[in-house]
C-alpha cells in the first residue's frame, strides 16, 4: 500500500464532535471492568450522536456488535467488553521510541557527520552574506561600528541557535520528530485541542501516545488544559498558528536556495572584475536547477556525500578567521562585551535598527535544526552544533570583523574579500558547494513539514517517496520539489539584489521562529510543567527579541520582499481551505451515515445476495455505516459474504506499533460477518506494503480479534450461567428478492449453503437448531463455533478480496454565503481534483476495484 492512502481523512472536527462520532463505551471503560446493566434488546443500536465526552456516561456492554435487534430487555452482568477498540491498544506496554536511540558510538559519529550536510548547511553559509547585508543598511564609519555589528552577530548566534533551539526547542520533539506540526501533535496528545477528524478515544491509549513526563499535574497545567479544551476559538487559533508556521517554512524553502546560491556565486565579482550581476544571476539559475535535480537521491546518500565537503567548509571558516585575527586586529575579541551593542545603536540609531535584519541572517537555519530533526537524533544535532558548527562560525565572523577594521571599503563582499589571495579559488569552490548544500537544508525541512501536515489532514495528498529503507523520516516529494524550483527561479530573476533577498529571508525565518516560540511556550506550560517564572522569561525574552527583529525586516517589505509574504499567505490559504473543506465533508458523512435498520431495509427491497469473497469498503468514518454503502447496495447485484468497513487514518503520534495497528468491531450480529476495521498509522509510519501484504495483515488481525472475542465470551459464560449468546436470539426475517430468491437474514450467510433449491427449509432448519441451543454452550461447542467462523473467513479470503472505493465530493448549498460557495465549489474542488486520490495510492489491480461516487451538499 502506498504512503498516502489515509491522508484523505484530513480535515478537522472539534474534540466534542469527535466524541459524538466515536459512540458510547470507548472513552473511559476499563477493559477489566464488570458491572450489571440493563440490556435493551429491542433497541440496542447505539446512538452515534450521543455525547460520550463525559467519562461518567453509562456504558452499554455485553453486546459485541454496534447494532443488533433482540426481543426484550433483561438484566445481565457484563464481562470485559469484547471490543478490540479498547483491548488491542493496551496490548503492548512498551513505548516505541526513536530508531536512533540504540545506535552505538560509531553510528552516532556517522550521523553527526551527516547532519553537517543536511541540517547545518543553512546556518553554516550565513558568513557569506550577513555582514554584507548589515553594512549595506548601516555603513561603516569607524572601528566601533565593526565591533558593535560583530557583537550583535555573536550574541544573536548564542541566544537564538544555541540557547533557544539547541538547549530548549530540540527537547520539545515528538518522539524524534521536529517542526511545527510535531509540536501541534505533542500538544494535542495532552489536551483535547485537535481539530482533526475521525479520532478515537482509544487512540490515546496507543503506547506511543504516552510520554515519560511527571504524572502529577500542576493546578496551572490543569487550568490551561481546561481552557484550551473548552474554547473553540483557542483551538482554531492554535491550528492557524501551526498553519502559519508551516507556510513560513515552505516560504523559507524558496528563499534559502536563492540567498545561499546568489551570495556564493556573487564571489565571482571579487575574483573576476569583468563579471556583472546578470552573469551571476544566470549562473545561479543553473546551479539551482542542478540542486533540485539531485534532491531525489535522498537525504542519507546526499548527506553522506556532501558531509565531508561541509566539514572542509567549516574548517575553512575557522582557518580564515584565525588567519585574519592574527594578521589584522585581534582586538575584535572585545565584541564579546555586550556594551558594544549599546554603543552601536547609540552611534547609528535608526540605521542600526535597519541593520538588525542583516544581523538575523547569521541565525538563519536555526529552524532547520528543529524541522530536520526527523532525519537525525537530538544528540547528534546538539553535539555537532556545540563542538563544531558554533566555534567555526564564531571564528569566521571574528576574522571578517578583523579584516573590515583594516579594509572598511570591502564591506560589500566581506567574506570573499577577507580570503587570502592564494586560497581564493579553492575557498570559492568550497563556498559554492556549501551553498548548494545549504539550499537543501530548508528543502528537506519543507518535505518533512508537508508530510506531517498531509498526514494530519491539513495539506492535499501528494506523492511521497521514501528515500531510505532504514530511516522512515527521509522522504522526497516530487511535486513540491519542482514547485519550489519554479518559484525560486522566479524569485531570483525578479529580485536580483542580495539585500532585498536577505530582507525576504529574514521575514520567512522570523515567521517560523515566532510560531515555534509560542508553541514551545504552550508545551512548557502544559506538558513540561516547569516554573512559571522560567516560562515567562522564555516567552518574553525570545518573543520580544524576535518581534524587534521582525519590525526591522517588515519596515523594508516594500523593496520586493513582499513577494515572500504573498507566497506564504497563498500556502496558508491552501492548507486552511483543505482543512476546512475536509472537515465539512467528514461532518456531513457523519450526519448522513446509515442506521442498521435502514441498511437492512435497503437489502430487503433491492434483493441483496451475499456472494463468496471479502469486500473492503474504504471510508473515513470510525463509527456508523457510511452513506456511500447505500450506493453500493443500490448499484451492485450482490454483496460479498464478508464486509469490512476499513478506515485508514493517521493519529497524531509518530509511530503506531504493528500489534496496535488494527482495531476491529462487529457491525452486525455474528452471523452477518460484517466488521469495522480501523487501521491506524502515525505520521512517521511508512506504508510500502502491497495490497496482498496489507490483506494478509488485516485478516491475521481479524482472526486474532475473533479468538480473543471467543475467549472473553467463554470466561463470561463460565463466570455467569445467566449470560447467553444474546445476539443469536434475533428474529428471523425471510426476505424475497425481486429475482425470486428467498433467504433469511437470520442464517449465517453462506455458511454451509449448498444450493438454492430449498432455501426456506434450510433457513427453518437453522432456526430450529438455534432455538434448541442451550443458553450456556459447552466449551467444545464454543471451540467448534470459533473454528467454523475462522474457516469461513479463510474460505472468503480464498474467494478473493475486492476493494470498494467511494468517492465523496461536497458542494455548498444554494443558500450558502458567497464566500463559502467560492471556497467549497471552486477552491476546495480544485484542490481535490488535482490532489492524489485514493485510487492512485492503492497498488491494487483494477480488476479488484469497484468505485461509486457521491456528492454531499454542505
Amino acid at each position: 500500500m502506498a504512503e498516502e492512502v489515509s491522508a484523505g481523512s484530513g480535515g478537522g472536527s472539534s474534540s466534542e464532535r469527535g466524541g459524538e462520532i466515536n459512540g458510547v463505551g470507548l472513552a473511559s471503560m476499563d477493559s477489566l471492568e464488570s458491572r450489571w446493566v440493563f440490556q435493551d434488546e429491542d433497541d440496542s443500536e447505539i446512538d452515534d450522536e450521543e455525547d460520550d465526552d463525559d467519562d461518567d456516561a453509562p456504558h452499554r456492554a455485553g453486546v459485541d456488535s454496534e447494532d443488533e435487534d433482540t426481543p426484550e430487555q433483561r438484566l445481565i452482568r457484563t464481562g470485559p467488553r469484547i471490543d478490540s477498540f479498547d483491548v488491542e491498544a493496551l496490548e503492548v506496554p512498551g513505548t516505541h521510541r526513536s530508531e536512533y536511540e540504540d545506535f552505538g558510538i560509531g553510528r552516532k559519529i556517522i550521523l553527526a557527520f551527516q547532519t553537517l550536510g543536511v541540517v547545518f548547511g543553512d546556518v553554516g553559509t550565513s558568513p557569506l552574506y550577513a555582514f554584507s547585508v548589515m553594512f549595506s543598511k548601516a555603513p561603516i564609519n569607524g572601528d566601533e561600528d565593526v565591533i558593535g555589528a560583530l557583537s550583535l552577530v555573536l550574541y544573536t548566534l548564542i541566544l537564538i541557535p544555541l540557547i533557544k533551539y539547541v538547549l530548549v526547542v530540540l527537547w520539545a520533539n515528538d518522539d524524534g520528530e521536529g517542526g511545527t506540526f510535531a509540536l501541534y501533535s505533542l500538544i494535542c496528545r495532552h489536551a483535547k485541542v485537535s481539530l482533526l477528524p475521525n479520532q478515537l478515544p482509544s487512540d490515546t491509549r496507543i503506547s506511543s501516545f504516552r510520554l515519560k513526563v511527571p504524572s502529577a499535574e500542576l493546578e496551572r497545567s490543569l487550568k490551561i488544559k481546561e481552557r484550551l479544551e473548552t474554547s473553540l476559538t483557542l483551538k482554531k487559533l492554535l491550528l492557524m498558528l501551526v498553519l502559519a508556521g508551516t507556510s513560513m517554512v515552505i516560504a523559507d524553502g524558496v528563499v534559502t536556495p536563492a540567498m545561499s546560491v546568489m551570495s556564493a556565486v556573487g564571489g565571482l565579482k571579487v575574483g573576476v572584475a569583468a563579471i556583472e550581476q546578470d552573469e551571476v544571476v544566470m549562473i545561479s539559475v543553473a546551479f539551482l536547477v542542478i540542486l533540485f535535480s539531485v534532491q531525489k537521491f535522498g537525504t542519507s546518500k546526499v548527506g553522506l556525500a556532501v558531509g565531508p565537503a561541509l566539514f572542509i567548509w567549516f574548517c575553512s571558516l575557522a582557518g580564515i578567521g584565525i588567519y585574519n585575527l592574527l594578521k589584522y586586529d585581534a582586538s575584535v575579541l572585545r565584541a564579546f562585551n555586550p556594551v558594544h551593542i549599546y554603543l552601536f545603536f547609540k552611534r547609528n540609531s535608526v540605521k542600526a535598527w535597519y541593520a538588525l535584519g542583516g544581523c538575523l541572517l547569521s541565525a538563519t537555519g536555526s529552524e532547520a535544526m528543529f524541522a530536520d530533526l526527523c532525519y537525525f537524533s537530538v544528540r547528534s544535532v546538539q553535539l555537532t552544533f556545540v563542538f563544531l558548527v558554533l566555534p567555526c562560525l564564531l571564528l569566521g565572523y571574528l576574522g571578517q570583523a578583523a579584516y573590515l577594521i583594516g579594509n572598511p571599503n570591502d564591506a560589500e563582499q566581506a567574506f570573499f574579500s577577507s580570503i587570502p589571495s592564494g586560497a581564493f579559488w579553492p575557498i570559492f569552490l568550497i563556498a559554492n558547494i556549501a551553498a548548494l548544500i545549504a539550499s537543501r537544508a530548508m528543502t528537506t525541512a519543507t518535505f518533512s513539514c508537508i508530510k506531517q501536515s498531509t498526514a494530519l489532514g491539513c495539506f492535499p495528498r501528494l506523492k511521497i517517496i521514501h528515500t531510505s529503507r532504514k530511516f522512515m523520516g527521509q522522504i522526497y516529494i516530487p511535486v513540491i520539489n519542482w514547485f519550489l524550483l519554479v518559484v525560486c527561479l522566479i524569485f531570483v530573476c525578479s529580485i536580483s539584489s542580495i539585500n532585498e533577498i536577505g530582507n525576504a529571508y529574514g521575514i520567512a525565518e522570523l515567521g517560523v521562529m515566532m510560531m515555534t516560540t509560542i508553541l514551545v511556550t504552550i508545551v512548557m506550560l502544559l506538558i513540561w510543567q516547569i516554573n512559571i517564572i522560567i516560562v515567562l522569561s522564555f516567552v518574553i525574552f525570545f518573543l520580544g527579541l524576535e518581534l524587534i527583529f521582525f519590525s526591522s525586516v517588515l519596515w523594508s517589505v516594500t523593496d520586493g520582499s513582499w513577494i515572500v509574504l504573498v507566497f506564504a499567505v497563498i500556502m496558508f490559504l491552501i492548507m486552511y481551505i483543505w482543512n476546512y473543506g475536509s472537515k465539512l465533508k467528514y461532518e456531513t458523512e457523519v450526519k448522513q451515515k446509515l442506521s442498521m435498520d435502514l441498511m437492512r431495509e435497503l437489502g430487503c427491497n433491492l434483493g441483496t445476495i451475499r456472494a463468496p469473497g471479502i469486500g473492503l469498503l474504504y471510508n473515513e468514518l470510525v463509527k456508523g455505516v457510511p452513506a456511500i454503502f447505500g450506493h453500493f447496495l443500490t448499484t451492485l447485484p450482490a454483496i460479498h459474504s464478508m464486509i469490512i468497513f476499513v478506515c485508514i487514518k493517521y493519529v497524531p503520534v509518530p509511530v503506531v506499533p504493528q500489534s496496535e495497528r488494527f482495531l476491529f468491531r462487529r457491525v452486525c450480529p455474528k452471523g452477518y460477518h460484517i466488521f469495522r476495521c480501523i487501521a491506524r498509522y502515525g505520521y512517521k509510519d511508512v506504508r510500502k506494503e502491497n495490497h496482498q501484504t496489507f490483506e494478509q495483515l488485516l485478516i491475521e488481525s481479524l482472526e486474532k480479534f475473533i479468538r480473543r472475542e471467543a475467549q472473553e465470551r467463554q470466561l463470561e459464560s463460565d463466570g455467569d450461567e445467566d449470560t447467553d449468546s444474546g445476539e443469536d436470539n434475533s428474529f428471523s426475517r425471510v426476505l424475497i428478492a425481486p429475482n425470486g430468491s428467498v433467504y433469511s437474514l437470520g442464517v449465517p450467510l453462506l455458511a454451509d449453503f449448498r444450493g438454492t433449491s430449498n432455501p426456506i427449509s434450510e433457513a427453518s432448519t437453522s432456526e430450529e437448531v438455534r432455538a434448541d441451543s442451550p443458553a450456556d454452550q459447552s466449551k467444545s461447542d464454543a471451540e467448534h463455533s470459533l473454528e467454523r467462523e475462522l474457516s469461513f473467513i479463510r474460505k472468503a479470503k480464498e474467494s478473493g478480496v475486492v476493494y470498494l472505493l467511494g468517492h465523496g465530493d461536497i458542494r455548498a448549498r444554494k443558500d450558502s454565503w458567497f464566500i463559502k460557495k467560492l471556497v467549497i465549489n471552486y477552491f476546495y474542488a480544485f484542490l481535490r481534483k488535482n490532489c492524489r486520490r485514493g485510487i492512485a495510492n492503492l497498488s491494487v489491480p483494477h480488476s479488484h476495484l469497484m468505485q461509486v461516487g457521491m456528492t454531499y451538499m454542505v
